[in-house]
Parts: C-alpha cells; sequence; structure tokens
C-alpha cells in the first residue's frame, strides 16, 4: 500500500490486508507515485496480468483487521450478520472501502488523463505534411479513451463530497448503478485492446518521434501530494481500463458485505454487482488465456506454465522455494518477509531460460553434495506430533466454549510443524543444469512429481526458444508479478485447509493392479503406487517385474496404510540394463491418478477403475478399509489353525516354545531379506500373504518350498498379520495399562523395574515369542546402513501391532475421530517397543531369577 491521500492513511494505520485475493490490495490499485524505496518505482513500468475473477461473492476479499496481539480478526461476522452496535462499525467500514477506492479512483483518471495528453497534439499533426500518426492509427490506440476519462471524471466527483459529510443518511448506490450501466464503453475497449497496442507497437518501431512519447507519458499524483510525477509506458496505460473493470466488481463485494440489508444503497449495490458480474463473465472467455500471463517490457506475452513449492538444497541446507515455470524461463524464488501493512513479495533466488536447461542425471554420485537428513525417527516423531495436535484442534472445536485464539495457538504450531516435516521429508533428486553456469538440486519426495516437472520443462523445449538476459529492471517486474499469477498460495499443509475440506481416509486401503495394455513394444515392466500422507505423496507398493510383454498381467494386491489421504497414483515404468554401465534404469512410461473419494471406496464390495496414461491403460480394483475396523482382533472361529488362535493353544499343540510360523518366518527373513530397503515396512503382495497364510493354517507339508519361493516382502507380510491377528495382543490385554503407565515413568530405575517387573508377569508363551522377535528386530536394525530399517522404524512398525488391546478392551477407549491414529496411545504403545529394543539383551532365565532387575537404590 502507498500513502496517496489523507483519507487513505486510517486504513495503513489499522493495517487491514487481503487474506483470499491476493491479486488486490484494499486500496484497490497498485500504482502510485511515492513508492517507498527507489526499487518499489522501478516496477511501475511493467503490465500487469490480465484480469479474471471468479464471480461467486464467495471468492470476494474478506477485510481482515489485526488484534492487539497481531492476530487476524474478522471485523464483522459472515454473511453481513451485525450485531448491536455494528451498524456504526459497518457503516465505518463502509466508509474506510470507499476512501481506499476513491484514492485509487483519482489515481486512474490521471493515468487516463496522461494518456489523452498526447491525444490532442498527434491529432493536430495528423493533417499536417509532417504527420506522427495518421488519424486512423490515433483513433485505434486511444479508441473509447476519452469516453472512459469523462464516465470516471463524473463519477468520482459525484462520489467525493459524500465520503466528505460521511453519515449512516448517506447513499452511494445510484452512482455505483450508473457506473455500472455504462460498462457497455468497456466492452468497446477490450474489443479494439489487441489491436491498440498491436498498432502503438508497429507505430514505435516506425516513427521514433512517437517512440520517444509513448515510452515516456508522465502522470501526475494526487491533490495532496506536491511535484509528484511517475513516468509510464503507453503499454502500461493501456491495460488499466482493463484492470479497472475487476477493481471496481471487488469494491461492490466489499460494500455490499458492509451495508445493512434495508438500508437504501444495498439493493442499488446488487443490481450493480450483477450488472458488473455478467459483464465480467462476458469478457473473461476472451481474456482467460492471458490471465497467466505477464507482458514484458518489449510488449512479448510470457505465460506462466506451472508453479509450486519445491525444496532446493543450496550449499547442503535444504531451503523452501517456489519455482515458476514460464514459457521461455525457469525462475526460483523465496518468499520475503513482508513489513507490517505492505504485500508480500518474492525474491528471485536464480533463473534459467529454457534454452540454456538440461537435466543432469546423478549418476556420479560424487556430484551429489551432502545434504542435511533427519534421522528417520524423527521425522516418524514429527508426524506423531502433527496428529496429536490435530486431535487437540478437534476437541476444542468440539468444546462448547471454544476460544478461537486456542485454535489458532494450535493451527501454528501445527504449521510449523507440518512446514518442518515439508522441508525434510523429501529424498528423490531432480537436478537442472545452466549450460552457462551451475547446475541446481531439488530434492522432490515422489517421482509423478519430478516427472511432471520434467515433462512440463521438455514440451516447452520443443518450441523454437531464443536464450533470453533479462535486465535488472526486466527481472524484477517479472519477480513482482510472481505474487499475481501464482496458482499455488500456500504450502500443501493441513493447517492451510478449510474446515470443510475433506479430512481424507485413515485406514488400510486394498489394491489390486490387474493388468496393463496399450504398450507398443515388449518391455520389463512394472507399477508402483503413491498415495499422499502429511501434505506429500510417498510411494507405497511395487508390483512384480513383469518381463518381455506388451501385456503385463500382474493381478496383485497391495495393503496401503492411509493417513488422511486423498488420492492415489500409479506410475508404470519400463526397465531396462544400461549396456554401458551394467546399472538397470527405469523409464515412466505413464502415470496418471485417481481420488479417493470415501463415498466410492468405502462400500464393502471391491471397485475397479482403469487410468489411462500416455496411451496405457491400466486396470485395478480397490477396497477401503477403515482403522476402526481394520484395527479389531478377530478371534478365529476354527481353533485348529495359527492365525486368530491363542498363542498358548498353538505353542500347548505343537509342543514348542516359540510358534512354529514366527520361527520360519524369522529364519527366512535373516535369509534372505535382512539386506532388502525397507524390509516389514513395505507391503507384500496380499494375495501372496493369504496363500501363506491359508498354508500355515493347514499346515501344509510343502510350506518350506513355499517359503523359499515366495517374494521376502510377503514373509514378512506374514509375520506382521499373525501377531496383528491374535484374539489379544502378543504383551496381553491385562498388562496394557501397566505398560502404558511404566513407559510414562520419568526417573530410569523406576522404569526399569517396571518394565522389567511387566515383561516377568507374561505367560512363558508370550515373552519367550516376544524375546525372540526382540533379539531378531535388533539384528535386522544392525544392518540399517543398507535396509534403511532403524529401531525406531521397527518400533514404529511393530509397536501397535503386538500392544494394541483387543476389541473388548479398546471400547472402553473408543478412537472416536479417524485422524487419532497417532494418539497419545500409538506414540506410547512404540515407545514401549523402543524401550526393549534399546535395552540391552534380555535373557529369560536372567529375567526368571531375578524378582528386581535393578535393586531399588540405584
Amino acid at each position: 500500500p502507498v500513502n496517496h491521500t489523507q483519507s487513505l492513511r486510517p486504513l495503513l494505520y489499522m493495517q487491514i490486508s487481503y487474506e483470499t485475493h491476493p491479486m488486490f490490495n484494499f486500496n484497490y490499485n497498485t500504482d502510485g507515485c511515492e513508492g517507498d524505496t527507489a526499487e518499489d518505482r522501478k516496477s511501475q513500468d511493467g503490465s500487469e496480468t490480465m484480469p479474471f475473477i471468479d464471480e461467486s461473492p464467495t471468492m470476494s476479499p474478506h477485510l481482515c483487521a489485526r488484534g492487539q496481539d497481531g492476530e487476524a480478526v474478522s471485523p464483522t461476522p459472515p454473511e453481513g450478520l451485525l450485531p448491536r452496535g455494528g451498524i456504526e462499525k459497518g457503516l465505518e467500514m463502509k466508509k474506510l472501502v470507499l476512501s481506499g477506492f476513491l484514492a485509487s479512483e483519482e489515481i486512474y483518471i490521471n493515468q487516463l488523463e496522461a494518456l489523452l495528453l498526447p491525444m490532442k497534439p498527434l491529432k493536430a499533426t495528423a493533417t499536417t505534411s509532417k504527420p506522427v500518426l495518421t488519424v486512423e492509427q490515433i483513433d485505434t490506440i486511444f479508441f473509447m479513451i476519452q469516453d472512459i476519462f469523462e464516465i470516471h471524471k463524473e463519477f468520482y466527483d459525484a462520489l467525493s463530497p459524500n465520503i466528505q459529510q460521511w453519515d449512516e443518511k448517506v447513499t452511494v448506490g445510484h452512482l455505483f448503478q450508473k457506473l455500472a450501466s455504462q460498462l457497455g464503453v468497456y466492452k468497446a475497449f477490450v474489443d479494439n485492446y489487441k489491436v491498440a497496442v498491436e498498432t502503438a507497437e508497429k507505430c514505435s518501431q516506425a516513427n521514433s518521434q512517437f517512440q520517444k512519447i509513448s515510452e515516456n507519458l508522465k502522470v501526475k499524483g494526487p491533490k495532496e501530494s506536491k511535484d509528484c510525477t511517475t513516468s509510464a509506458t503507453m503499454e502500461a496505460l493501456l491495460y488499466k481500463p482493463i484492470d479497472r473493470v475487476t477493481r471496481s466488481t471487488l469494491v461492490l463485494h466489499d460494500l455490499l458485505k458492509h451495508t445493512p440489508k434495508d438500508h437504501p444503497d444495498f439493493p442499488l449495490l446488487q443490481d450493480a454487482l450483477r450488472i458488473s458480474q455478467n459483464f465480467l463473465s462476458s469478457i473473461n472467455e476472451e481474456i482467460d488465456p492471458r490471465r497467466t500471463a505477464v507482458t514484458t517490457p518489449k510488449g512479448e506475452v510470457r505465460q506462466l506454465v506451472k508453479d509450486g513449492f519445491l525444496v532446493e538444497v543450496s550449499e547442503g541446507t535444504r531451503k523452501l522455494r517456489h519455482v515458476f515455470l514460464f514459457t521461455d524461463l525457469l525462475l526460483c524464488a523465496k518468499m520475503k518477509k513482508a513489513a507490517v501493512g505492505r504485500h508480500q513479495q518474492y525474491e528471485c533466488k536464480w533463473y534459467i531460460p529454457l534454452a540454456d536447461l538440461s537435466f543432469q542425471t546423478l549418476d556420479d554420485s560424487d556430484s551429489l553434495p551432502h545434504v542435511q537428513t533427519l534421522p528417520e525417527h524423527e521425522i516418524e516423531e514429527m508426524k506423531i506430533k502433527i496428529s496429536s495436535i490435530k486431535s487437540e484442534i478437534q476437541k476444542e472445536k468440539k468444546a462448547q466454549k471454544a476460544q478461537s485464539r486456542n485454535v489458532d495457538r494450535l493451527r501454528k504450531k501445527m504449521n510449523e510443524q507440518e512446514s518442518c516435516l515439508l522441508l525434510h521429508s523429501p529424498t528423490i533428486p531432480f537436478r537442472i543444469h545452466n549450460k552457462h553456469g551451475k547446475s541446481y538440486l531439488f530434492l522432490l519426495s515422489s517421482d509423478y512429481e519430478r516427472s511432471e516437472w520434467r515433462e512440463s520443462i521438455q514440451k516447452l523445449q520443443k518450441k523454437d526458444l531464443q536464450a533470453c538476459v533479462l535486465s535488472s529492471v526486466e527481472l524484477q517486474v517479472l519477480t513482482g508479478s510472481c505474487f499475481k499469477l501464482r496458482t499455488v498460495h500456500n504450502i500443501p499443509v493441513t493447517s492451510n485447509k478449510d474446515d470443510d475440506e475433506s479430512p481424507g481416509l485413515y485406514g488400510f486401503l486394498h489394491v489390486i493392479v490387474h493388468k496393463a495394455t496399450g504398450f507398443k513394444e515388449s518391455a520389463n515392466l512394472y507399477c508402483t503406487l503413491e498415495v499422499d500422507s502429511f501434505g506429500y505423496f510417498v510411494s507405497k507398493a511395487k508390483t512384480r517385474v513383469f518381463r518381455d510383454t506388451t501385456e503385463p498381467q500382474w493381478n496383485e494386491e497391495f495393503e496401503i496404510e492411509l493417513e488422511g489421504s486423498q488420492c492415489l497414483r500409479i506410475l508404470c515404468y519400463k526397465s531396462k540394463l544400461n549396456k554401458d554401465d551394467n546399472e538397470i534404469v527405469d523409464k515412466i512410461m505413464g502415470k496418471g491418478q485417481v481420488q479417493l473419494d470415501p463415498q466410492t471406496v468405502q462400500s464393502k464390495n471391491w471397485h475397479m477403475d482403469v487410468i489411462e496414461m500416455n496411451g496405457i491403460k491400466v486396470e485395478f480394483s480397490m477396497k477401503f478399509t477403515s482403522r476402526d475396523l481394520s484395527l479389531k482382533r478377530t478371534p478365529s472361529k476354527k481353533q485348529s489353525g495359527v492365525f486368530g488362535v491363542k498363542i498358548s493353544v498353538v505353542t500347548k499343540r505343537e509342543r514348542s516354545k516359540v510358534p512354529y510360523i514366527v520361527r520360519q518366518c524369522i529364519e527366512e527373513v535373516e535369509k534372505r531379506g535382512i539386506d532388502e530397503v525397507g524390509i516389514y515396512r513395505i507391503s507384500g503382495v496380499a494375495t501372496d500373504i493369504q496363500a501363506l497364510k491359508a498354508a500355515f493354517d493347514a499346515n501344509t507339508k510343502d510350506i518350506l518350498v513355499m517359503l523359499s519361493d515366495m517374494d521376502i516382502n510377503a514373509i514378512a507380510g506374514t509375520l506382521k498379520l499373525y501377531f496383528r491377528e491374535l484374539p489379544e495382543p502378543l504383551l496381553t490385554d491385562r498388562l496394557y495399562p501397566a505398560f502404558m503407565e511404566g513407559i510414562a515413568l520419568s526417573d530410569p530405575a523406576a522404569k526399569e523395574n517396571c518394565m522389567m517387573h511387566l515383561l516377568r508377569s507374561l505367560p512363558d508363551p508370550n515373552l519367550i515369542t516376544f524375546l525372540t522377535l526382540l533379539e531378531h528386530l535388533k539384528r535386522v536394525a544392525e544392518k540399517e546402513p543398507v535396509n534403511k530399517m532403524s529401531l525406531h522404524n521397527l518400533a514404529t512398525v511393530f509397536g501397535p501391532t503386538l500392544l494394541r488391546p483387543s476389541e473388548s478392551e479398546s471400547s472402553k477407549a473408543h478412537i472416536t475421530l479417524a485422524s487419532d491414529i497417532w494418539s497419545h496411545d500409538v506414540m506410547a504403545q512404540v515407545q514401549v517397543l523402543l524401550y526393549y529394543l534399546q535395552h540391552p539383551p534380555i535373557s529369560f532365565a536372567e529375567l526368571k531369577k531375578n524378582t528386581l532387575y535393578f535393586s531399588t537404590d540405584v
């Protein structure tokens, strides 16, 4: 905002800002004479984006004043409902809106006047022997400017005295209604606009005298400012009338919001808004192609194609950047901290002309700089904290006397955690290189996203691009336009979502990938599945590679855990061996996504779907199980098997200390799965797991042959399923409350005594099985550099499985919110297992021998 007139100053002191429509500030004007710095003044030359507005009132900007604590507070209740005493406040707000608009109207009239100033002398020379322009050219360039000037001068002269003598009886609706009724003049101007700009450009190139005039038009400042004139180009000023229509519509939204329904102005303002919206609808189609464009000082149109938030690695540190892909260049920016009362702005970190941009593969690992990476357990802890805060927010909202300040405080806390998670979770490298300079490295969380950026850039590079070098002023104008042009306004975190947006699905998504068709030549083909979670996408499952085929028939089922997910992505890859270095190279053949609609997915039946990608069709089916249902421990009706049967019954029948299924799965994982990346975390194929489950239940003779042939992730999945389906948890329902209390103790000696006493209290089959599993998981974690599974990762996977109470117990403290997946209990369950995993080896014999593991005076 810029100080234009005395009447505008109350606005600035109130620090009123727009929250929902970043394109416009409260003053309905971005041009002024008194820029705060020389840098601000430079950018005035740049033309602005063509206007496009969603005409629905819900998209209109909301006024937002700042409270004493700096928190945003709504100046009036929604829907224009004014409380007692709110009439005066509404009138004051209405006056503030009008004052701001009047100040910008004065500047607009001055801009039109500056445009008209050369028209008279140009017309005078047109009939001489040495004309600068022909009469026809003058009429084309200045078409309708005089009419528009007169309309607004009349409007300004009528509105100004009303604001100076402001009270509740003052009416202005008739003035806005009249202004709206004259929009036909603007329609004629819009229809001629493109020809006017092209004619002005051609005349500038042909006539140096006109070029000088058109590049340096003098715009008067407001009355109250002394000797304040600014320079502007003719092209920039010709754009102003188009921009003005949109702004007039915005001010009507705000005036209606602060006008009581029984005020005489209300129906007149409504009528003016209706006319303006209809007008905008009629011209939006024509100007929509330039909605994401910025005009360069040379008159070229530079289109914004794609933008989004990416993590850049700069000097070994992760930085969150907003990246803008234009038709001819890629610009990387960061948001500058805005001074109070000022718009947020971007600062350009670097840009690369697309003609000079190439992609670098990270073949040589030396070139990948050391990147700070958070340990996996810290990432998991962040997720736990975020879910915990979500639960708190829900509880606050449900409370009758909910204080919005508490909710705002929690949202701020959650935003910090989610932003941190977004910054530290991506690991997939995306490197771009400037042929004449340095390389830049981004980290993405999803191969799908990396592929989208690469494809968008490559598509633009197919055009005949010229390398461009931007002057400092051009770069400043372009970076300044990014704020208006951007399509992604917030980082993708929950705290930025509206309350009525879907929180996503929590539970398990069963997906069967059937087959794919449409490949032109035989190849080794496989698919990966990604779902969104905590604001970013992660790869959750991978089919086996179907070799040398054009019609892969996978028919593989996966169980994918959803944590607030709204979308499933499928990527199809071709895998081939690179002959030069004997390395397997994977190429994305196609990709597509499907929204996870709760209504469709939550039916008990399978829902079949097809994703078409790049000429390829992938057939798949899916079915969703909510967390409440998926966590139920259901005792088996058949006591002959092992799944869903008490562990004491199974060990007694087998005459063993540890169930056969546990021993065999552990042995197989240690034999050939201990080096497998993500062992126990990556989903195994559900059909393979079910086949193994049936074989163990039937005590099939050839079970060992099956195990040796089976994918190792399926074996790991079978072991997890066995513990998950026990009718009561391995660490028992009876001791569950004591485990929760024990892990919460602060004194190390007391905690040690308690946790060892609890182990000793377990039935022997449960204890011996638990100690066997514990030593196995420690051996898996020893290979963390290779398999990426830390003790904390393993505790996260197995903790809830080994401790979560059975249905009868959990119903006493029923989880009411789906998002309570990472509730306090789940955090504690993970911590219990982690405590034992980090403990020195525990011997069954020693445990039974010692009544107290440590003496109480330690």
